[in-house]
């Protein structure tokens, strides 16, 4: 019997469009911490597929295909979602990614959530939010603290 989804993939999977997927890969390795995995080029600069991984997680990207409806962000006007990941330690993360020329689009701090996180921005407009989980919040005090941020 096939597994699915396939060895080495996790069932949800976000797919990302890039004008320049070539360079995508390159940033995401070098900035992120990502490995490259499969890609399949097309020639002329197109990447018909790319699979990055990140620990036991993937994500995949492609060159934007018009003709399929796929733009990259920054020819979009408004961001439309944002990929979320936890690492193991967001500190060093956020050091590193900083070193490598992201751009940081919100400053790492511990979150009332239980969560110490910082936003980046990549070269084609992807929002990215690195996490770590700090500490186990109950839904009494997400609740409160939730009202309270509201409320500044």
């Amino acid at each position: 019997m096939v597994d699915n989804p396939p060895a080495g993939n996790q069932r949800i999977i976000p797919y990302l469009a890039y004008a320049d997927a070539p360079a995508a890969v390159e940033f995401l390795c070098k900035a992120y911490g990502f490995e490259a995995g499969v890609q399949m080029e097309m020639g002329d600069g197109v990447l018909g597929h790319a699979e990055l991984h990140l620990g036991d997680n993937v994500v995949f990207l492609a060159t934007a295909f018009a003709e399929m409806g796929l733009a990259s962000p920054r020819d979009l006007k408004a961001v439309h979602g944002q990929v979320m990941i936890y690492v193991d330690d967001v500190d060093a993360h956020y050091e590193h990614a900083r070193a490598a020329g992201a751009e940081i689009a919100e400053e790492i701090a511990d979150q009332f959530y239980g969560d110490r996180n910082y936003r980046t921005v990549d070269p084609e407009g992807h929002h990215w939010i690195f996490t770590q989980h700090i500490r186990d919040v109950s839904p009494e005090e997400l609740k409160a603290a939730a009202a309270g941020a509201a409320g500044q």
